[in-house]
């Protein structure tokens, strides 16, 4: 069995759902399971149109028409039968937003975002899963929810594992034995589902984090022990750098399970920071290639264990730059530390990079609107608290002096961390 995912880049039109039939029809007789991705900017627009419910911001109705305009011409274009039954069957999911829109949103921000925006995941798997059988692909929906369990942690939902091995073992792999309509001889059997999103033992929506896509397709072969993961991207492999940011870039043809987390961590965004963990475990390996040139090798991530031959370069923009320290100019000291954390864990800000000297404590973080000035105003009840916006964070692992030099050309650096592999730079333009 194999795991194949396809992100919003590769659903984006119908030209792109159609050569995901192109690429699957690639892998005859095999037993594929694919994780799909909201289709193109979808899980964007649903986060103005769930901030528009919960925050009045915007128009909700116009927003929400204007996600069923970009999904109805994509189905017009795939199915131009206006009787084919998928026209109902996405009609009638969308009912679920049109309620959500009219009824008052709870006191919870994250459930009903993750209410919202898991819709994006609905849809596009009916889409695509109605298009592959009408390309004579034998393939069958089913609602990750029902496998894939978590708590009640919403827009970070962690993963109960007993639970979704025991729901995989008796619900999931089975299918692959029971009959797929219209399936004849020794044919591949495709089971489309969602990436993102999971379910709570109380059939609420959680969703994994922003592109837990890659997460999900994890999940799943390690429950399965799938014999691969295969990422769809629009680029040819794992390049060194984001080509958004930087001209030149090479494909790595492969690399560690460690240094693919590594990278990962750092926000490399061709993997989903979680992805790695349970593929390792596993030793299951995954293959990042092209939707564009299936054909090509791409980039196998294994258990490899030689560096990599080339500095690789991580590049984040609207940093923040915190620095905390005791109001009265003493050491900050490990009860300062622990205290500090527990604030950045409550209200749920991630450390991108950090460092510590004898009276301050400095972090580099994502500048979010909603969750960073509370927790700035409740550090200031205990702390001296300076910050820096507008900054940019870049990390280069197996760097050397000549790819620093190149990074910080016309840059202020205000925070260096380095370590054996890794250095991390929070600069600001000159």
């Amino acid at each position: 069995m194999k795991v194949f995912k396809f992100g919003g880049a590769s659903v984006k039109d119908a030209n792109a759902v159609k050569n995901v039939g192109t690429v699957l029809k690639r892998f005859p007789n095999e037993n594929i399971i694919v994780v799909v991705s909201a289709m193109g900017k979808t899980t964007n627009a649903l986060e103005r149109l769930t901030d528009a419910v919960f925050f009045k911001k915007g128009n909700a109705t116009a927003i929400l028409d204007e996600i069923k305009k970009y999904h109805f011409d994509i189905i017009e274009e795939l199915f131009p039968n206006r009787n084919h039954a998928v026209y109902t069957e996405i009609n009638n999911t969308f009912v679920e937003l049109d309620w959500a829109i009219e009824d008052e949103p709870t006191v919870n921000y994250n459930y009903e975002y993750d209410k919202m925006v898991s819709m994006g995941e609905i849809i596009s798997t009916k889409i695509v899963n109605a298009y592959l059988k009408e390309s004579d692909l034998i393939s069958k929906w089913v609602d990750v929810r029902d496998f894939i369990q978590t708590d009640n942690t919403y827009r970070e939902g962690k993963v109960n594992w007993e639970l979704s091995q025991k729901l995989v073992n008796e619900y999931l792999l089975p299918l692959f034995n029971s009959p797929f309509e219209g399936a004849e001889g020794d044919v591949s059997k495709i089971i489309i589902t969602q990436g993102f999103i999971g379910g709570t033992s109380e059939n609420f929506t959680t969703t994994l984090g922003r592109e837990g896509s890659d997460y999900t397709a994890a999940i799943l072969a390690f429950t399965t022990n799938a014999e691969s993961v295969t990422i769809w991207k629009d680029v040819p492999g794992v390049l060194n750098a984001d080509p958004k940011w930087f001209d030149e870039t090479k494909k790595l043809e492969q690399l560690s399970y460690q240094d693919a987390i590594e990278l990962a961590y750092y926000g490399a965004t061709v993997i989903h920071p979680k992805t790695i963990k349970p593929l390792q475990n596993k030793k299951i390996p995954l293959y990042v290639k092209s939707f564009i040139h299936p054909e090509e090798k791409g980039t196998v991530i294994n258990e490899v264990q030689s560096p990599l031959p080339i500095p690789c370069f991580i590049f984040k923009v609207n940093q923040v730059l915190i620095s905390i320290s005791p109001k009265d100019f003493s050491f900050i000291v490990e009860e300062n530390f622990s205290d500090i954390f527990n604030l950045f864990a409550e209200k749920q800000v991630k450390v991108n990079v950090m460092q510590n000297s004898a009276i301050s404590f400095s972090v580099s973080v994502d500048n979010d609107e909603r969750k960073l000035p509370d927790l700035i105003k409740t550090l200031q009840k205990q702390y001296r608290v300076l910050y820096n916006d507008n900054l940019e964070l870049i990390t280069i692992r197996y760097y050397d002096q000549p790819t620093i030099d190149r990074v910080t050309l016309d840059k202020k650096i205000l925070l260096e961390v380095k370590s054996r592999y890794t250095v991390q730079l929070v600069v600001k333009n000159s």
